[in-house]
């Protein structure tokens, strides 16, 4: 059935993952605040691996209500340095504050999936990746984002693995 599955997500790289896959689906965009759904569990000592599940569900419960019986994959990533969890940068000077900040220095990639039917969770999963950024220079920062433009915009650490 080219309709029983709904990407729960506006992501053109996961539209891409799953077509890729082989996989027959639909994308519907979730309609949800995440500072709103982050502020709510604020101080209940999550980790930023807790957060991303939590985000990724929130997302497949949202479409779920428009996609009854159908399953819906939610999914979501954060980014932490050490417990600190960082978000998509708001422009240009922020991304090179960015950066900067995971030049020479690991940080983690939280990547969660969810699945739902009918507001119902039938599976988790949540990996993780560390990756250890080289020192770049200033000037190599300046040169990378006037080469991806709003593109450096769209991640939460300025950078496009898959790019």
């Amino acid at each position: 059935m080219s309709d029983a599955i709904v990407l729960a997500s506006g992501s053109p790289f996961r539209r891409k993952m799953l077509a890729d896959a082989g996989l027959s689906f639909e994308q519907d965009k979730p309609e949800i605040d995440e500072r709103a759904v982050e502020k709510a569990v604020e101080g209940a000592g999550l980790t930023p691996e807790d957060l991303a599940s939590i985000l990724a569900e929130a997302k497949a419960l949202d479409v779920a209500q428009r996609h009854p019986g159908k399953l819906v994959i939610g999914t979501d990533q954060t980014l932490s340095l050490e417990e600190d969890v960082l978000h998509k940068p708001k422009d240009m000077e922020e991304a090179r504050r960015r950066l900067l900040l995971l030049s020479g220095k690991t940080h983690q990639l939280n990547s969660a999936v969810v699945l739902v039917r009918d507001g119902e969770v039938l599976w988790r999963h949540v990996g993780i990746a560390r990756l250890t950024m080289r020192h770049l220079d200033p000037g190599f920062i300046g040169r990378h984002l006037s080469s991806v433009g709003d593109k450096a915009l769209s991640s939460v650490g300025a950078y496009q693995v898959e790019g």
